[in-house]
C-alpha cells in the first residue's frame, strides 16, 4: 500500500467555494482515503498529486503493477461527470486520452498518462486552432442507439438559460444581449437537424500532449447535439488575443468562417451557439467577481 499523503489541491478546495453542499464536503473529508483504497485495489503505486490541477476532479500520477505511467482521476460529484467514463469508452482513445479502468462506486478513473502541463494553448493561436479542429473532429460520432443515456443539448442549455437569466440580473447593462443569447438558444434548439456526441466542454486546454498520438482531449463533460455547439468554444478560446489587435470585430468573423469552413458546419449557426456561449459566460464571470473578464467577454459577443 502506497502511504504518500493525499492532499487535494488548493485551486480544488478553493473551486468547490467556502460553503460547499454537504455531499460535496464528504467527498473532499473523504477523498485521501478514497485515493489510497483505489491504490490498493488497483495495485498501483502513488508518484503525486497533480498541482495546481482542475477546479473539478483530483487527479493523481500513479504507476501500474508493470511500470506504466497512468493517471488516477476523481472528478467531484454532481458536476455532470458521470458519463466521462462511457463516453472515453466509446471513443475509445480516437481523438481522446484512452480510459483503462472505472470505478463506478467512487467515480474513479484510471486513465493514460498524458503530458499535463502541455496543452495547446502552448502553441501559437493559429497552430492550436488548427490542432484544436482536427482533434474535436475526431470525436464527434453518432450516438450509440436511442438509449445511449447521454444528456442531450436541448436540456442542457434550456437549465442553463435559467442561470443565464439570474446570472444576468446582477450586470443590468447586459439584459439586451441576455435576451438575445435566450433567444438564439431557443431558435437554435427547435431547428437542429444534427446529432453528434459531442465533448461538451472543448477549449484548448482541455487538448494535453500524449505519447499515443501528439494530441488528445480529456475532461469530456458529453452531450447529444449540433457540432456547432463544440466548435463555438474554439471560437471563444483566447479571445483576449483577438482583444488586444486592431480590428477585433472583423477578426472574429473571419475566424468564424473559417472554423465553420474547416469543420463544414453551418457558418450562421456557429456564429449563433458562439454568441450565446460567450453571454453565458460573461454573465457568470462577472456575476461570480470577474467582472472585468466577464465584461470582455460581453463585449466578444458583440463583435458577432
Amino acid at each position: 500500500m502506497a502511504t504518500a499523503p493525499v492532499e487535494p489541491p488548493r485551486r480544488l478546495v478553493n473551486s468547490l467555494g467556502s460553503e460547499p453542499a454537504a455531499p460535496v464536503r464528504d467527498w473532499l473529508a473523504a477523498l485521501p482515503a478514497a485515493v489510497h483504497e483505489r491504490l490498493d485495489a488497483w495495485e498501483l503505486t502513488l508518484e503525486r498529486v497533480d498541482t495546481p490541477g482542475g477546479r473539478s476532479s483530483l487527479v493523481a500520477l500513479v504507476r501500474q503493477q508493470d511500470g506504466t505511467p497512468a493517471a488516477l482521476k476523481f472528478p467531484v460529484p454532481g458536476r455532470s461527470h458521470a458519463q466521462e467514463a462511457a463516453v472515453l469508452r466509446l471513443w475509445d482513445g480516437w481523438g481522446a486520452v484512452r480510459l483503462l479502468r472505472a470505478d463506478e462506486a467512487s467515480g474513479a478513473l484510471l486513465l493514460e498518462r498524458l503530458q499535463g502541463s502541455v496543452s495547446l494553448r502552448s502553441l501559437p493561436s493559429a497552430k492550436a486552432l488548427l490542432e484544436a479542429a482536427g482533434t474535436v473532429r475526431r470525436l464527434w460520432v453518432a450516438p450509440p442507439g436511442a438509449d445511449h443515456g447521454f444528456e442531450t443539448l436541448s436540456g442542457r442549455t434550456e437549465e442553463a438559460v435559467a442561470a443565464l437569466r439570474t446570472a444576468g440580473a446582477r450586470t443590468p447593462s447586459a439584459a439586451p444581449l441576455v435576451e438575445q443569447a435566450a433567444e438564439l438558444r431557443r431558435a437554435l434548439a427547435d431547428s437542429a437537424t444534427e446529432e453528434y456526441v459531442l465533448h461538451g466542454a472543448f477549449r484548448q486546454g482541455k487538448v494535453l500532449a500524449g505519447e499515443r498520438a501528439p494530441w488528445l482531449a480529456v475532461g469530456p463533460v458529453p452531450v447529444i447535439g449540433e457540432r456547432a455547439y463544440d466548435l463555438a468554444a474554439l471560437v471563444t478560446d483566447r479571445f483576449e488575443d483577438l482583444a488586444a489587435g486592431s480590428g477585433a470585430a472583423a477578426a472574429t468573423r473571419r475566424r468564424v468562417a473559417k472554423l465553420a469552413e474547416s469543420l463544414e458546419v453551418d457558418r450562421d449557426r456557429l456564429r449563433d451557439w458562439t454568441l450565446y456561449r460567450a453571454v453565458a459566460a460573461g454573465v457568470r464571470e462577472a456575476a461570480s467577481g470577474d467582472r472585468r473578464h466577464g465584461e470582455l467577454l460581453l463585449e466578444f459577443a458583440t463583435w458577432l
